[in-house]
């Protein structure tokens, strides 16, 4: 009779573990799934900005007589591997130089094109912003879960690893220039 109640909590117990690994692995999969949706939303947003400093750097090149090398860095990122937290911050360095050829060069502010381009710039950073929080919210509740007992020894035995913010700074690690904008 003992016997007999050794077995069935051991399988009690096994059952338990059981029910706590699969919630605690469909919580970190669950958590990657919503990440991997954002970045791929960031990624077709970032495509899209990249597309419209084109047009609006050829739009400035044909409106007004400037030197022509004031893209020709942004224009060669198609070549090059950069990372989106990278592509983002050439983007919104461009965009910078738009607005400020913008303001040097009050015909541009006439150009029907120009202000077309610059409000589907506008619609797509409010876009960014909003994915770029969805990842960071989904990031920063997956470092969380990963962190926690009993969902870290899930989150090692299947190699889930803690995920930088979009900004891609580490708020862990001693580099301060994370800090600096």
């Amino acid at each position: 009779m003992v016997f007999f109640y050794v077995i069935v909590s051991l399988i009690g117990i096994f059952g338990i573990i059981g029910l706590l690994y699969t919630i605690n692995y469909n919580r970190l999969n669950n958590k990657k799934i919503k990440i991997n949706a954002a970045e791929y939303s960031i990624d077709e947003i970032l495509r899209d900005r990249y597309d419209l400093i084109v047009r609006v750097s050829n739009l400035i090149k044909t409106t007004i007589d400037i030197n022509a090398e004031y893209f020709k860095e942004f224009e060669n990122l198609k070549s090059k591997k950069i990372s989106n937290f990278d592509l983002d911050r050439k983007i919104k360095e461009s965009i910078n130089l738009v607005m400020q050829l913008k303001n040097d060069y009050p015909v541009l502010e006439d150009n029907r094109g120009f202000k077309d381009i610059l409000a589907e710039l506008k619609l797509s950073e409010e876009k960014l912003e909003a994915a770029k929080a969805f990842y960071n919210k989904y990031t920063a509740e997956l470092n969380a879960i990963i962190k926690n007992f009993p969902s870290n020894i899930v989150a090692h035995l299947h190699h889930f690893e803690i995920k930088p913010f979009f900004d891609g700074k580490n708020l862990e690690d001693d580099i301060i220039n994370d800090f600096k904008l």
